[in-house]
């Protein structure tokens, strides 16, 4: 077996693996969230700090690198900010999240 080929198998392998890991996370985070307000605060912020942090290394191993990721997410902030998505108008999120990247 060539070493190209052992790369390839290797990164698919890992790409495999963080798929898998998001999937979990996701479950985990909607199972915490059918419990309600007796949930651990704790353990939905691991959940969505854990996928965020997973999906950023899908990214680069899928080749993208984290500056087009950024670059992309402002993008799709700044148009639904524009065009008055439904999470903008109700509390003004896409705005406060642009803000905090900005400030970053």
């Amino acid at each position: 077996m060539r070493k190209e080929d052992f790369n390839i198998m290797s990164d698919i392998k890992i790409i495999e693996e963080l798929k898998a890991q998001l999937l979990c996370i996701i479950g985990e985070f909607f199972r915490l969230l059918t419990k309600g307000s007796n949930v651990a605060q704790e353990a939905v912020l691991e959940c969505i700090s854990g996928a965020i942090i997973i999906l950023y290394v899908l990214a680069d191993r899928l080749g993208y690198s984290y500056t087009s990721v950024d670059e992309n997410i402002k993008k799709k902030l700044r148009v639904g900010i524009i065009e008055e998505d439904t999470i903008e108008k109700n509390g003004k999120s896409l705005s406060r999240l642009n803000n905090h990247i900005k400030t970053k």
